[in-house]
């Protein structure tokens, strides 16, 4: 690996203990790491009360920002397990596929999208639905529920209409 490459940033998914990803995210941006846990306002249900809770969209992971040299750094941390990795290296998350990630949830788009024209093994340019960058296939879809599955980060993410 060339020295440059070493030295350059890239977005990598990091595995979490389990309900440890905000906490974790939190912990490494005060150790100056950019670390993005992006998440879903949720309604729970219990028996005396309601209340909205944020919950992390990816499960025990968190992506990071750190220079390939510097990944370590991350250990410092108890909450950090190890990297996820794909054909043998370091999984890689594109710049742009964050800020679509961001700005999908941010937005809120999904939810004003008509669901009943997808179709389950679709192969959806999610710029059609008005998010930028990100491409996937449609999983599963009802009226109220898509999933999509995100291939280069090799996860689905699960929408429901409030």
């Amino acid at each position: 690996m060339t020295a440059s490459l070493k030295t350059q940033s890239h977005w990598f998914v990091l595995y979490t203990k389990p309900r440890a990803e905000k906490k974790l995210a939190e912990q490494l941006r005060e150790d100056g790491i950019e670390s993005y846990c992006p998440t879903q306002i949720k309604v729970k249900q219990w028996s005396d009360r309601k209340k909205k809770i944020e919950i992390p969209i990816l499960p025990s992971m968190i992506l990071v920002n750190i220079k390939d040299d510097e990944r370590d750094k991350v250990f410092n941390r108890r909450h950090a397990v190890r990297y996820l990795y794909w054909l043998g290296q370091p999984a890689k998350v594109t710049s742009e596929e964050v800020e679509s990630l961001r700005s999908m949830l941010e937005d809120s788009q999904f939810e004003s999208q008509g669901l009943e024209k997808l179709k389950p093994g679709e192969k959806l340019d999610m710029t059609a639905l008005g998010f930028e960058h990100i491409q996937g296939t449609v999983k599963f879809v009802t009226a109220q529920e898509c999933w999509i599955v995100l291939e280069n980060l090799g996860y689905v993410l699960k929408f429901k209409r409030n």
